[in-house]
């Protein structure tokens, strides 16, 4: 696995990449996270496709300019990151916020992709829920106790997440404009009408997930996405948080390749 970095518009972008000749897949972090949130479903993942993870822009180790985080920045990276690591028509996975606007990409732009995942997405949601609250606290005032619960939560409450994902966690909160990048996305995310227009407008073949114990996004939400996508596919996970990918990372995979290899396109 490479871990490596590219220049998009002067700005430091850091991903990871199994760099193989295979179908890409593209996977988007969510709020506060990074690439190695993925750590779990890559190895698998990588057995059958070319998987890239970047720290989207405002993430981890990736330059945090100062910007508004709205969706449409967020889209325009997605299409310079695409374009400029020279991928065709990868299948596109995001998670909660990026599942937001992976929704706009694919609208916008489907001749740059194939499949589209959204795993929990936020988009539809414009109230918090007790579970976000926390988790948007201990990122803004990070501290390993606080976190750790935050993830616990977010995972259904079953396990409490290793201390590498807290570290992780700590150290990227911790870093120059972090906090700013993050509560621009959440205030600018949040602030967005445009996500059932875009949802109308996507004609790639969807697959929606969603963890049917998730208290960050409930799965109530699940239906609105159901009823304006054209051609989608959704399932539930029982006894499932806000995170699958971490929590039933063997399931998650198998889903997406499911998923992927039926009718081929």
């Amino acid at each position: 696995m490479l871990d490596t970095i590219i220049k998009l518009n002067g700005h430091t972008v850091r991903y990871l990449d199994s760099d193989s000749d295979k179908h890409p897949i593209v996977l988007l972090h969510g709020l506060g996270g990074c690439a190695d949130k993925w750590d779990l479903v890559i190895d698998k993942l990588s057995e059958s496709y070319r998987v890239i993870a970047p720290d989207i822009i405002g993430y981890g180790y990736s330059d945090k300019p100062v910007v508004d985080y709205t969706p449409a920045y967020m889209v325009a990276f997605a299409k310079k990151f695409i374009t400029a690591t020279g991928l065709e028509k990868p299948h596109v996975v995001g998670a909660s916020l990026a599942g937001q606007f992976a929704i706009e990409f694919a609208a916008r732009y489907k001749q740059y992709m194939s499949k589209l995942v959204l795993v929990s997405p936020a988009g539809i949601m414009k109230r918090s829920t007790p579970d976000l609250d926390q988790y948007i606290i201990a990122a803004l005032y990070p501290r390993e106790s606080s976190i750790s619960d935050a993830m616990q939560l977010m995972d259904g409450g079953n396990e409490p997440p290793s201390k590498k994902l807290v570290d992780l966690f700590m150290a990227n909160m911790s870093r120059p404009n972090a906090k700013m990048a993050f509560m621009s996305s959440l205030l600018c995310f949040k602030n967005s009408n445009t996500t059932q227009k875009y949802l109308k407008r996507v004609t790639s073949p969807t697959l929606l997930l969603w963890g049917d114990a998730d208290s960050i996004i409930p799965i109530s939400y699940a239906s609105k996405f159901v009823s304006a996508l054209e051609n989608c596919t959704f399932i539930a996970i029982p006894d499932c948080g806000h995170t699958p990918y971490l929590q039933y990372p063997e399931l998650f995979c198998k889903i997406l390749s499911d998923f992927f290899e039926k009718e081929k396109h």
